[in-house]
């Protein structure tokens, strides 16, 4: 059974790649995927060898280019689609014309998108089908972004798809998931992913992928962030674009399409649904922080791979048409969103959230899935769930997806990162934030600085890193002398969001929770048990008080009462020679107006 499998799988790949060839040489554009009649997708070489004969078709409406180079030594490749030659961010932005990224295949395992692309963009600049669709706007399109991944093929990646029959690894050569990478930007790929965001900064941005979980009857769900991540005119934009405009549209055409479900309880789809998250690790999350819209797509894993492409190819084209008919409106409301980030910063009384909750509220949600049972399962011995596609039911449930801020701060009008934190400045330069070098030493130069304690560590790596999960944060004022090759950083950017994110420690995907900083938390200096012993006992001679809160500290905590080696670091830590060493004081200094006026003067 397993040997048919994977010999149907190199038998359907073989005839793909036939009829492709016999397609184009005839100008018949069939895509490889639509040849072996969605059994398959073309691997990489092949998918390039499409685009290639779009471009030689249609040099006036489809440019290939490279904008990076994959572990494995792979070119990333870009295909730029306009109806008019519009080619250049450049030449986009002289002719008012908004720039729409769409990308593909971040997970290769999930690669509708990629093949939906090459049916929409044959449509757009070969057959005519679609001749108009971008006279207004200018189309960025990544067909595969993790190419290592992609080229990882294997029938067993996926174990809850229903098609292609070969599909790629959700992690790049590296094993690492590009979408959770998007602000640690560790991965080569995504460091080359943030150099062609700078360079075309697109207004919207749509992220093609596939689910996992529940069975339903949709054939899309999708995902925007919430309002309180989002400047005001980029959610009306989203409110009226996508969810009033084109989901109406797309449905017109025969399909069904959700909200992201995120089920509460994955054993009991009537409990409800939550919003999942998000975050600058992920495409959306990355993309609001830079004032841009974005669409988080996930066709259904259990649908047949042509329907899931179908979905995808649709709701493009709708969602393309719809833009290019108001391009005005997306560049007015991307525009204002960066006036408005600039502007804060002249608002002392500003604060940005960093952290959400789920609004407690739900709403009411009617749930468009199947009949199911739930069983006692003697494997696992916890609740089976089983669906029964044959019955589709409808089920009111709560909807507990809005989010409320939660910890938020007031930003300062800069931060300072003294030169010798070069792995802080080189995150920051790859994702192109502004900042001024100090060229020359500057003293006394007075600041708020974050004294950090008590820190915990996760006990499992996750994406590479042991991530810090907690910590005591303390804001004290501190004067300090930077040296030459320090840089300033100041907010009156349109990137200032993505310098908070990274720099503020509370931030969820701050370089300190990544694990970035942990060296700030290591004491160089110690003391030998002999000499603490005594240092122990001066210091109890000479405050009464420490002496009551180490002995309540024995009788509250036997770990520590039977560790010799923590109750004598109870008192070292307490000492001037451990606060020497400045353990846990952050190196990322926060200015307010007053003081990045001074600095600026010297």
């Amino acid at each position: 059974m397993i040997r048919g499998r994977a010999l149907l799988s190199i038998l359907l790949a073989t005839f793909a790649v036939t009829a492709f060839a016999a397609d184009t040489r005839d100008n018949n554009w069939t895509t490889p995927a639509e040849a072996a009649h969605f059994a398959t997708t073309p691997n990489y070489e092949q998918t390039l060898a499409y685009l290639q004969h779009l471009q030689q078709a249609a040099p006036g409406k489809i440019k290939l280019e490279s904008f990076g180079i994959s572990p494995q030594g792979r070119p990333m490749t870009v295909v730029i689609a306009s109806g008019d030659g519009t080619f250049t961010p450049q030449a986009a932005r002289a002719a008012h014309k908004p720039i729409v990224l769409v990308q593909a295949g971040i997970h290769p395992g999930e690669i509708e998108g990629k093949d939906a692309g090459l049916m929409l963009l044959r449509d757009i600049a070969v057959t005519g089908k679609f001749p108009h669709l971008l006279d207004h706007a200018v189309l960025v399109y990544i067909p595969v972004f993790s190419v290592d991944g992609h080229e990882n093929s294997s029938p067993y990646h996926r174990i809850n798809q229903n098609g292609p029959a070969s599909m790629g690894f959700r992690g790049q050569s590296q094993y690492l998931n590009l979408n959770r990478d998007y602000i640690k930007a560790d991965a080569p790929e995504m460091r080359a992913w943030l150099k062609l965001w700078q360079t075309w900064l697109p207004n919207f941005l749509v992220d093609v992928h596939t689910t996992d979980g529940a069975d339903y009857q949709y054939d899309l769900t999708w995902y925007t962030e919430d309002p309180h991540k989002l400047d005001p005119a980029i959610d009306a934009w989203q409110k009226k674009t996508i969810v009033h405009d084109t989901m109406p549209a797309y449905e017109k055409l025969g399909h069904l399409a959700s909200i992201y479900l995120e089920f509460k309880d994955a054993r009991d789809p009537r409990k409800g649904i939550e919003n999942f998250g998000s975050g600058p690790r992920f495409s959306t999350g990355y993309a609001a922080l830079q004032n841009r819209p974005a669409l988080l797509l996930e066709t259904h894993m259990l649908k047949p791979y042509e329907v899931r492409v179908q979905a995808v190819y649709d709701l493009l084209h709708v969602l393309l048409d719809d833009i290019n008919r108001h391009p005005a409106d997306l560049l007015a409301v991307t525009e204002k969103a960066d006036a408005d980030t600039i502007a804060r910063a002249a608002d002392s009384h500003a604060t940005v959230p960093l952290t959400f909750k789920l609004d407690p509220t739900p709403e009411p949600f009617e749930l468009k899935g199947y009949a199911f049972t739930l069983s006692h399962s003697d494997i696992s011995n916890d609740i089976w769930i089983q669906y029964d596609p044959s019955k589709p039911r409808n089920y009111r449930i709560d909807n507990w997806n809005s989010l409320l801020p939660d910890l938020s701060i007031t930003p300062p009008a800069a931060y300072v990162v003294p030169g010798e934190w070069t792995s802080i400045i080189d995150k920051l330069d790859a994702h192109g934030i502004a900042y001024r070098r100090i060229g020359h030493p500057m003293k006394q130069v007075q600041a708020e600085a974050y004294q950090l304690g008590h820190p915990v560590w996760a006990s499992e790596p996750f994406e590479g890193h042991l991530m810090l999960r907690s910590f005591t944060l303390e804001s004290l004022p501190t004067e300090v002398n930077l040296s030459p090759g320090s840089i300033v950083v100041p907010l009156d950017q349109r990137d200032a969001n993505v310098a908070i994110e990274l720099l503020e420690p509370q931030a969820p995907d701050s370089l300190l929770h990544w694990g970035y900083l942990n060296e700030i938390f290591e004491a160089k200096e110690y003391g030998e048990p002999r000499v603490l012993e005594k240092l122990a006992r001066d210091m109890i001679a000479k405050d009464p008080a420490l002496k009551t809160e180490f002995e309540q500290k024995l009788r509250a905590d036997p770990a520590f009462a039977a560790d010799s080696r923590a109750r004598l670091e109870f008192f070292f830590e307490r000492s001037p020679w451990y606060a020497a060493q400045n353990v846990g004081r952050y190196p990322v200094l926060r200015l307010d107006a007053a003081q990045l006026a001074i600095l600026g003067t010297k």
